[in-house]
């Protein structure tokens, strides 16, 4: 992987390929994305047409087995995820998977075994740990100015969606495709932060429920945890309230850091020497600076932040606080 362009392909160009991730590949000064493939055919086309990209397939395979094609971004429900993610490996190639990294810990365990059997780049979508609103978080507790990390506390509510009441069909709330509904889609960004930040977590328990009735997936959790380096953590994470809520707080000996995981508000660091307020805002293309690590990893410049092995750790704590695993 040390050639001068890395071509990439996509699998799955959806909704979340469109501004947050697809011309993140197109700005990596040494990355190309070179092609898409979805389903639709027409789909398929008309994303390539608008972004410019050489390729297009309605047919995974055509595009993973594609010569021109040096690694594969997985962009699709995770349902598929291990489906795509073994195929790819077994190309040999390069892959990062959208997150969560799929639907189980056991899968995301079979993910890993084939990369590694092969010494092939594995990364998850995890860009969070690469963005600068959470590297200024990162470095307030390095530097000590809230003292020595104790707990950590996350409550999540959101009211429900127009198509939540409707009974619409998404799959982010088919308990077939994301058992957990907005828990695995959203919850994930979180807990995989805080592992970022404090370390592996070394115990996790929960409750989760279904308790609004409106499809299949479960829509209330509430779970704790223990990281190993000894830092406690408690989340709620609830899909029916009356209003929404983003609200994270690392307490510590000396202080404390407040912010969102989602929402974009000021951070916020209070101590004995008061209160510092910190605006950073996203890149246009949110996945930026995860794909521009993925360049260095590649390069064998850095350690990618968000490897496989890290995804499926969260994976695993998630898994953990629904009672599956």
């Amino acid at each position: 992987m040390n050639q001068t362009i890395i071509r990439w392909g996509i699998i799955g160009c959806g909704d979340v390929t469109e501004r947050k991730s697809g011309p993140a590949y197109q700005k990596t000064e040494g990355f190309e994305l070179h092609a898409v493939m979805r389903r639709n055919a027409e789909k398929a086309a008309d994303y390539a047409r608008r972004h410019n990209v050489p390729k297009w397939y309605d047919d995974a395979d055509a595009l993973i087995n594609d010569t021109e094609v040096d690694a594969v971004y997985i962009a699709t429900p995770p349902d598929t995820h291990t489906f795509y993610a073994l195929k790819v490996a077994a190309a040999g190639k390069t892959c990062c998977i959208e997150k969560p990294m799929a639907p189980s810990y056991a899968e995301c365990e079979a993910i890993c075994e084939a990369f590694e059997a092969k010494g092939l780049p594995l990364f998850v979508a995890y860009y969070r740990r690469s963005l600068p609103r959470f590297l200024q978080v990162k470095q307030w507790i390095e530097e000590g100015h809230i003292g020595e990390v104790r707990h950590i506390s996350w409550h999540l509510g959101r009211t429900p969606s127009p198509m939540d009441l409707s009974g619409q069909y998404f799959w982010r709330t088919d308990a077939n495709i994301a058992p957990a509904g907005y828990f695995d889609d959203l919850a994930s960004h979180g807990l995989d932060l805080f592992a970022h930040l404090f370390g592996k977590v070394k115990s996790a328990s929960g409750h989760s429920l279904n308790q609004q009735g409106s499809y299949t997936a479960k829509d209330a959790v509430t779970g704790s945890w223990l990281h190993e380096s000894g830092v406690t953590g408690v989340g709620t994470w609830n899909s029916g309230l009356s209003e929404r809520a983003d609200d994270v707080v690392i307490y510590g000996s000396k202080g404390k850091i407040e912010f969102a995981v989602f929402d974009e508000v000021p951070l916020v660091l209070t101590n004995g020497t008061g209160r510092q307020e910190a605006v950073i805002d996203h890149p246009e293309n949110i996945q930026l600076y995860h794909v521009q690590n993925m360049r260095e990893h590649l390069r064998g410049n850095i350690m990618h932040p968000s490897t496989g092995r890290a995804g499926a750790h969260t994976s695993w704590v998630m898994d953990k606080i629904l009672g599956t695993l």
